[in-house]
């Protein structure tokens, strides 16, 4: 079945005809015999028995268009002058602007939304952070960020060419909901760089935390505050034992002192390793926008995943019934595989990390999604996967 003519494939033809005979009827035949799709058509003088012709019509791809470039020139008298496609036009320059919400007239202007004057208005924010959304514009603004490695259909292009998309992405969220967006297109498809910039809080500080931790940290994560049932960790505490003091020692670089709902303010991912119903949506919502939560307590997790599901983009669970269960039976069996697979005798965090990325990239591109972002148990390729990252970490071969 052919594919129609589309406006997202649309050209502008500027020609010359001669002014008598049948050339600008001509034209629009050749360009529907060629299957293109006339929607436009300005007719002017130009010189002495001269029209031009600006002729706009729809094509299938780009190398139809071409087609019907080529149809148009073949017709006796018609030269071609300038074939514009609409589609780089509108993009000129960008999609997107920043615009002042308030005059900047004289130096009276100047000096209260610049320096001196904005000066006084950081201080108020220093004392009173709430304040932020209130004083500035973060209170209507998200970030639209990509590393360019998963662009729409057309896959890993680079930072460079997800700019296009990224600012049409925040047109859209300014048309249709008058939010300001910006795009961040990261220069940068390494993971440990782009998890270095998430703001991370964990509930549980015993031998599963600590172990989640370490593996966070060998990964490159640097902002991660963790809290226990005395609240956050934090160097100083009162009664901090070995482990806990070691804890101390990596995490929390702001030295936050409260507790589990007052570390969640802001924070992109939430990892609970700890106790059942300990927090609640409204706790969720306080999190950054497109937050993510792993509430791994079982018998029922830290939060309602159905609560959590209302504010946060991810939702895992240590439950069956629920997407996104994380079940240990998904990395162990591999693990060891793997490990007996290359004799090594001890297991270091590169080859945990090795396991998790082979884990992650059982699940493809074109299935991920937030309701998908690990495959399940029972998925054919998953301890063949990681047995073969683990293996490869550990400098072994399959026997």
């Amino acid at each position: 079945m052919s594919v129609a003519p589309s406006v997202s494939y649309s050209i502008t033809v500027r020609l010359e005809v001669p002014s008598r005979g049948r050339a600008v009827s001509d034209l629009t035949h050749a360009v529907e015999q060629a299957g293109g799709a006339v929607t436009a058509l300005d007719v002017t003088p130009y010189r002495y028995e001269r029209l031009r012709v600006d002729v706009t019509c729809a094509a299938r791809d780009t190398d139809h268009a071409e087609e019907i470039v080529q149809s148009m020139r073949a017709i006796p008298g018609v030269v071609v002058n300038k074939v514009s496609d609409r589609t780089f036009l509108l993009h000129l320059g960008g999609k997107i602007e920043t615009n002042v919400k308030v005059p900047l007239r004289n130096r009276d202007d100047l000096s209260m939304a610049y320096t001196p004057g904005v000066a006084r208005v950081s201080l108020a924010i220093a004392a009173n952070p709430d304040d932020v959304r209130r004083l500035t514009v973060k209170r209507n603004s998200v970030a639209v960020v990509t590393d360019g490695s998963a662009v729409l259909g057309i896959g890993n292009v680079g930072p460079y060419a997800a700019m296009p998309v990224m600012e049409g992405k925040a047109a859209l969220f300014k048309r249709f909901a008058d939010i300001d967006a910006w795009p961040v297109c990261l220069d940068t498809q390494d993971t440990d760089e782009i998890v270095r910039s998430v703001r991370i809080v964990m509930a549980g500080a015993g031998a599963a935390g600590t172990a989640v931790l370490k593996l966070l940290l060998a990964s490159g994560a640097s902002d991660v505050v963790v809290c226990d049932d005395q609240g956050a960790v934090y160097p100083g505490r009162p009664g901090l034992g070995d482990s806990l003091q070691w804890v101390a020692e990596h995490t929390n670089p702001s030295g936050y002192a409260g507790n589990l709902a007052g570390a969640l303010p802001g924070a992109d991912v939430f990892i609970g390793v700890s106790a059942s119903n300990i927090l609640t949506g409204a706790h969720i919502a306080t999190m950054a926008r497109d937050a993510i939560v792993f509430a791994l307590a079982n018998p029922d997790p830290e939060v309602d995943p159905d609560a959590a599901g209302e504010h946060a983009a991810v939702v895992a669970t240590g439950r069956s019934d629920y997407p996104n269960q994380i079940n240990n039976v998904l990395a162990f069996p591999g693990v060891f595989r793997g490990l007996l697979d290359a004799q090594s005798r001890m297991v270091t965090d590169d080859m945990l990390i090795a396991a998790a990325r082979a884990l992650a990239g059982v699940v493809s591109p074109a299935e991920l999604g937030p309701h998908y972002i690990i495959p399940s148990v029972f998925h054919p390729d998953v301890a063949s996967a990681v047995a073969a990252a683990v293996r490869d970490a550990a400098g072994g071969r399959h026997h």
